[in-house]
């Protein structure tokens, strides 16, 4: 949203911090990836729910007809109350529990994504116990290194995620003998915040690769899943507050082989943008060599800075003006409890709103009550 379209009145009657959703923007969103994808109605969107799990935005993407991707049992029953369909819904994830996997295979879920053997080989028995047959893709550790930040890449050989690429032929075929087992494909995930599809070219080839050998041994591959991954411009929001969708499915079209069904599993360029983390200025506090803007959110809002040292934009709605550099910093009692350094803001004051972009994913779904705060509510673009 542009600084000046935030309805600042209402915000005067909210306590803050506070997230804020633009829902129209959301609903651009699902357009533009559907109509990317118009002709291609075999691929399918899971929407990965560990970005943001807000009740109100997993019911309007459900209702889109999107499917969801879980990483938990959690997220899975989060997504099965938001009304996905359970066939639409695959889940991945390094350590299921037993109640984990139950919990699916009683609700039908379309794909559990198998991340060992050892995981495999437990489904298998719970699925056998319950007489159903599990719905399987291997996930498949590429070795392929993301242009991304070291925290979150996921395709790299020493990654605790998926089965080494070499280990896949032998992995197959042990499922296909599974009585209690269909194995449909392979799943992939090489990182987030991705902006070079370069990246994703890379990973095509190796998926390429893949389904060609398994096809010489005779293990049939029905579906692919290359997972998400697609970033976000967080330094322009105003500008590009959308991701490039095209260039992304584009990059598929042009370099997956075969005629298989696609999914993806696409969170952060999905609900990033939508969301804003709104904060006011408690003080602002005068350093020797520095100045200081003392906002009323903190690392447990929105971690990602403290974590990842991630860079969002940083805007104070309430004024035009001259400006001034910050570090932009929160109340909890850790160093680490920082936004931004030497951010050029309009002149802050006390109590003047501040805006952290970009913040709709892994804002609501990472906080945490740490210092004894309270979590943050959600407020959406359209009163209810």
């Amino acid at each position: 949203m542009l600084k000046g379209t935030y309805p600042i009145e209402r915000f005067q009657a909210l306590q803050t911090p506070f997230y804020y959703y633009d829902t129209a923007l959301l609903q651009q969103t699902l357009d533009t990836i559907q109509a990317q994808l118009s002709d291609k109605p075999e691929w399918v969107v899971h929407y990965a729910v560990k970005a943001n799990h807000n009740p109100v935005l997993l019911q309007q993407i459900a209702r889109f007809g999107f499917g969801a991707d879980c990483v938990s049992g959690g997220e899975v029953q989060a997504a099965l109350d938001a009304g996905f369909a359970p066939g639409k819904i695959v889940y991945a994830g390094v350590g299921k529990a037993d109640w984990e996997i139950l919990l699916g295979l009683e609700a039908g879920i379309g794909r559990f994504n198998v991340e060992s053997l050892a995981e495999l080989e437990v489904i298998a028995q719970l699925a056998a116990r319950k007489s159903v047959v599990a719905q399987v893709s291997l996930r498949v550790n590429p070795d392929i290194g993301a242009h991304t930040l070291a925290g979150i890449t996921t395709g790299l050989a020493e990654n605790k995620f998926g089965i080494y690429h070499g280990m896949v032929e032998d992995v197959a075929a042990k499922a296909m003998a599974m009585e209690s087992i269909h194995f449909c494909g392979l799943h992939f995930h090489i990182g987030s915040q991705i902006l070079e599809m370069q990246d994703f070219v890379a990973l095509c080839n190796r998926i390429n690769n893949l389904v060609e050998r398994l096809t010489r041994r005779g293990i049939p591959v029905e579906d692919i899943n290359v997972g998400g991954g697609l970033g976000i411009e967080y330094g322009h929001p105003n500008h590009l507050p959308m991701a490039d969708f095209a260039a992304y499915f584009n990059t598929y079209k042009r370099h997956l082989q075969g005629d298989y069904p696609v999914h993806f599993e696409l969170g952060r360029s999905i609900i990033a943008p939508c969301g804003t983390l709104i904060t006011r200025v408690l003080y602002v506090k005068e350093g020797l060599a520095r100045r200081f803007a003392i906002v009323d959110a903190g690392m447990n809002d929105l971690v990602r800075p403290a974590m990842y040292h991630a860079y969002h934009r940083i805007e104070n709605l309430s004024y035009d003006g001259d400006e001034q550099a910050y570090d932009v910093v929160g109340p909890c009692c850790e160093s680490s409890d920082v936004f931004g350094k030497d951010i050029v803001l309009d002149q802050c004051h006390r109590g003047d709103f501040i805006a952290i972009r970009s913040a709709g994913a892994y804002g609501e779904s990472m906080a945490s009550q740490y210092n004894c705060r309270p979590l943050a509510p959600a407020v959406f673009d359209t009163i209810e």
